[in-house]
C-alpha cells in the first residue's frame, strides 16, 4: 500500500520555518510515496493556491506522486481547470494524481462567484469533459457554441473521487479512476468498495482503486496532541465523537502500521495522511518507519 502526506499549511511552514520545496523533497526521500495538497479558497484561514503549491512540489521533487486533495474544478471555468491541471501534468512529469471534490463551505463558491446550487451539475460535467480536454481534443463546453482545444496536451492524470457520499461513489463508478473518501473507518472503506465494483461493472469499467485520507500523529514526543483532541476536530465533519475517536493514526510506528493495515485489509491502495500536530519532518520519519512495517 502506497502512503502520502499532506504538504505543512502555511502555519506549519512559518512555526517550523519549512518551505513547501523543502518539505516536498524531505517526504521523497523519506521513501513516502506521494505529497498532496488542498483546494481553498475564502476559508478564514491562510492558504496557497493548490496548483502553485502542487507545482514547487513537483520541481522539488522527481520521483513522489503529486497530489490534489482534493482539487475542486467546478468552482472555476471548466477551461481554466483543465490549463492547470495539464500544467502540473507536464512540470511534474506525468506524476499527477487529481483528486477531485465538489465541497467547500457557500462562502468560497460565493467568492469564486459561483452558484453553490450549481456544484454537482458542474462537478459532473468536469468529470465528463477534463480528460478530453486534457488530451488535447477539441471540445464543446456546456452553454457555449465554440469549440475549445488546450495545448500542450497531456495524458490525463489518474482522477480520483472525493468523499464518502453516495454520490461520490457512484461519480467515482461512472468516471473516476479511483475512490477517494476521507476520515472513514476501515468498514466503511469495505462496504463502499463493494457498492463502488458493482456500480462500475454496470457501466462496463473496471473497479477504480480506494485511496483513504486520513489524520494523526505518530511518536510519543511532548506536546502532541492526544487522540481525544484530533478526534474533537474531526467532529466538525459531521463525525459523532465516538466513532471519531477510532478514527486518528497515533502511536509509534508499529502501532500506525497496525492501522494502516487495516485499511489495506479493507481494499484500500493508497492512504494519504495529514499530521494534526508535531514537527513536520520528524512526523514524516515515523510515518515512513510505519510505511516500511507494511511491506
Amino acid at each position: 500500500m502506497d502512503i502520502g502526506v499532506i504538504l505543512p499549511s502555511v502555519a506549519v511552514q512559518r512555526e517550523q520555518r519549512l518551505d513547501l520545496g523543502t518539505a516536498a523533497r524531505h517526504a521523497e526521500e523519506a521513501g513516502l510515496d506521494g505529497v498532496w495538497h488542498g483546494d481553498h479558497l475564502a476559508t478564514g484561514a491562510a492558504s496557497l493556491d493548490c496548483a502553485v503549491a502542487l507545482a514547487v512540489a513537483a520541481g522539488a521533487t522527481t520521483r513522489i506522486r503529486i497530489g490534489a486533495s482534493v482539487f475542486v474544478p467546478a468552482i472555476r471555468p471548466l477551461a481554466w481547470s483543465a490549463k492547470q491541471i495539464a500544467s502540473l501534468q507536464h512540470v511534474s512529469g506525468g506524476r499527477l494524481v487529481l483528486g477531485v471534490g465538489s465541497g467547500g463551505g457557500a462562502g468560497q463558491w460565493a467568492a469564486a462567484g459561483v452558484p453553490y446550487g450549481e456544484r454537482g451539475r458542474r462537478t459532473d460535467t468536469a468529470l465528463q469533459l477534463l480528460p478530453r480536454l486534457l488530451a488535447g481534443e477539441a471540445v464543446t463546453l456546456v452553454d457555449e457554441a465554440a469549440e475549445i482545444r488546450l495545448e500542450p496536451a497531456v495524458p490525463p492524470p489518474p482522477i480520483w473521487v472525493g468523499n464518502a457520499s453516495a454520490v461520490a461513489v457512484r461519480r467515482a463508478a461512472r468516471h473516476g479512476d479511483g475512490w477517494f473518501p476521507s476520515m472513514v473507518p476501515p468498514a466503511a472503506v469495505a462496504s463502499g468498495r463493494i457498492r463502488l465494483a458493482e456500480l462500475a461493472a454496470a457501466h462496463g469499467r473496471p473497479e477504480p482503486v480506494v485511496a483513504v485520507g486520513a489524520t494523526g500523529v505518530l511518536g510519543s514526543a511532548p506536546g502532541l496532541p492526544t487522540r481525544a483532541s484530533i478526534a474533537s476536530g474531526i467532529t466538525g465533519y459531521g463525525i459523532p465523537l465516538e466513532e471519531a475517536t477510532r478514527l486518528p493514526v497515533t502511536g509509534e510506528p508499529a502501532r500506525a502500521a497496525e492501522q494502516l493495515a487495516a485499511y489495506r485489509e479493507a481494499g484500500a491502495r493508497h492512504v494519504v495522511l495529514g499530521f494534526a500536530g508535531g514537527d513536520w519532518r520528524e512526523q514524516c520519519d515515523l510515518l515512513a518507519e510505519a510505511r516500511a512495517l507494511l511491506a
